[in-house]
């Protein structure tokens, strides 16, 4: 009789289920008369009603999310997602990232869709608000979350402006927005959350640091930033940041900025001190062939390559 209360009581939760799912399903067919967090509710449910692993299920309701943005979302897939972004924290801390990430990313297929752009026009001075808020802790999402946010909506000062001041905007709007995105850098900064310091500053062109904070950047190897602050500052901290790459031994990294900003007159020895270093760690790995192969009709590294053999066989002696 157990058993079969408990085959009963299966039966019933995966009917349950199933059922949910079904309605889920239909609702994201027709995403014209689903608010937003209709839509957030159904889509947390279908998350923990799920029976695949986190990984697998954020994959899968991704792919339905994208689907269902294509269903007349009112007013538009990038204004919807906006309003969304505002309800996901009110679901718990535990899964917001990972929502906020699922949606957004959901829109990067939609930003060439011609019958969208006037929604995400309009969408941009809303996540410009979101964005605003999310500074001033109003609505709690992550960093990561922010900078996809300024990215995705590829939002410009202006549109912070707009945001911020109103719809008439003057040159003093703008200054002021940017005093006081200003005021959120120099905050990130001292919290040391150096990318999205430099996110804004690149983004909405704020200068407020000197050469020690590209230090800073390359000690605690955040390279990327570093790169991408020195490009917004110019060639005077490019070259920096290649001589600092230089200093300690990233000849890859100094190498790929040299050819990408052109710079081979101000660093002639860079190209072949990286190709030195490459055949040197083939040649501790005993990958003669290759080594010889990329030294090929330069004597000079020929030359090099037979040094790195001897060295090896006498260091076998």
């Amino acid at each position: 009789m157990g058993r079969l209360k408990a085959r009963m009581r299966e039966a019933y939760e995966s009917n349950q289920k199933n059922e949910h799912r079904s309605i889920c399903l239909h609702s994201f067919s027709d995403l014209s008369h689903v608010s937003a967090a209709t839509f957030m509710y159904l889509l947390k449910d279908c998350y923990f009603y799920g029976t695949h692993k986190a990984t697998a299920k954020f994959r899968i309701l991704q792919q339905q999310v994208k689907r269902a943005l294509n269903n007349d979302p009112q007013p538009g897939p990038f204004t919807y997602i906006v309003q969304c972004m505002y309800i996901i924290p009110l679901l718990g801390q535990s899964h917001a990232e990972g929502f906020s990430h699922m949606l957004i990313s959901s829109l990067r297929h939609l930003k060439s869709v011609e019958s969208v752009q006037k929604d995400f026009i309009d969408a941009k001075c809303l996540a410009a608000r979101l964005v605003l808020d999310i500074l001033a802790s109003v609505v709690p999402h992550e960093e990561r979350i922010l900078v996809k946010l300024l990215e995705t909506f590829d939002i410009e000062l202006k549109d912070m402006a707009h945001a911020f001041c109103g719809s008439e905007l003057g040159d003093e709007d703008l200054a002021a927005a940017r005093e006081h995105l200003k005021q959120h850098v120099q905050y990130f900064m001292k919290s040391e959350s150096y990318v999205t310091a430099v996110a804004l500053m690149t983004r909405f062109s704020i200068q407020c640091c000197d050469e020690s904070f590209l230090i800073k950047l390359i000690g605690g190897k955040q390279y990327k930033a570093a790169e991408e602050w020195a490009a917004f500052m110019g060639k005077e901290m490019i070259i920096l940041i290649i001589q600092k790459y230089l200093d300690v031994k990233m000849l890859k990294s100094a190498n790929e900025l040299v050819k990408q900003y052109d710079l081979a007159e101000e660093f002639p020895d860079v190209n072949y001190l990286y190709k030195e270093s490459s055949l040197k760690k083939l040649a501790e790995k005993g990958c003669w062939d290759v080594a010889e192969v990329r030294a090929k009709k330069d004597t000079k590294l020929m030359e090099y390559r037979i040094s790195c053999y001897g060295s090896w066989l006498y260091g076998e002696g």
